[in-house]
């Protein structure tokens, strides 16, 4: 059993500027991704140039911080929007959303594409394997904040929290939804895939590991189970990412073999 350490959320603040540990943790995950374009960018199948490389990260920013927030405020703090619109604004009352920020991106390369004559899913290929630091280094803000939290645990490894052992399910998701899902995705695109095989692995990946981990995770008080006594808000927005990810797989090699016999 480990006790959680009693973190500040703030890691120092100047004056009336705080900077937190969460905040940090997406200028980490950005930096990792824009560092990890510019290798990728090298690449002969590449869609972008080293040049193309900040503007492609910029948007992506925007569609990850627009798209989070609005997310978040829609699905689980609606209440809250709804008496105050500026709850909008206010990132470190409630947080982000991944799947608002998924759609926030998707939405932001589909227009940085159309100004490169790409089509979104050229840009996402190559953005994908980009994306999971980024979200490993999110659950280990999450963890920092102490918040999303698993459900009460026995098991050795469980983390003591006001008095309560839990399943460390912000590390769980870190591990998984970060670590192995950019090992697996960064080995898959290490050489040319087929047209759109790589978002959709991401799709699939992604929706597994997040289905899998509700199973240990505490579900939004405000929200709480929605279906069968066990199935969270979680599992339902991962649902479509899993059945839309396989069947984009078995399209993506469809066609490519299509190509291929027609050549």
């Amino acid at each position: 059993m480990f006790v959680f350490p009693e973190i500040d959320p703030i890691l120092f603040e100047i004056g009336f500027i705080k900077i937190r540990w969460y905040g940090l943790m997406y200028v980490v995950g950005f930096m990792a991704a824009w560092w990890l374009a510019r290798r990728r960018c090298r690449r002969a199948d590449s869609p972008v140039n080293l040049k193309q490389v900040d503007d492609l990260i910029f948007y992506a920013m925007l569609g990850v911080i627009i798209g989070g927030r609005v997310g978040y405020c829609l699905v689980y703090g609606w209440e809250y929007l709804i008496k105050d619109p500026l709850y909008l604004f206010k990132i470190t009352d409630g947080g982000m959303s991944f799947h608002g920020g998924l759609a926030g991106v998707m939405i932001a390369m589909w227009w940085y594409g159309r100004k490169l004559g790409k089509t979104i899913w050229h840009i996402l290929d190559f953005v994908a394997p980009l994306v999971p630091i980024g979200l490993g280094t999110g659950r280990i803000g999450n963890f920092i904040n102490a918040e999303l939290w698993g459900a009460e645990t026995s098991v050795a490894w469980g983390v003591l929290y006001n008095g309560v052992v839990r399943h460390p399910s912000q590390l769980y998701e870190a591990a998984l939804e970060g670590l192995l899902l950019f090992v697996i995705l960064w080995w898959y695109s290490a050489r040319p895939r087929p047209y759109m095989a790589v978002s959709a692995l991401f799709l699939l990946c992604y929706g597994i590991f997040r289905f899998i981990v509700e199973f240990y995770r505490v579900p939004d008080a405000d929200l709480g189970y929605l279906l069968l006594d066990w199935v969270t808000m979680g599992q339902i927005l991962s649902t479509p990412m899993i059945i839309a990810g396989a069947v984009m797989l078995a399209m993506a090699y469809s066609q490519h073999a299509n190509k291929e016999a027609s050549a």
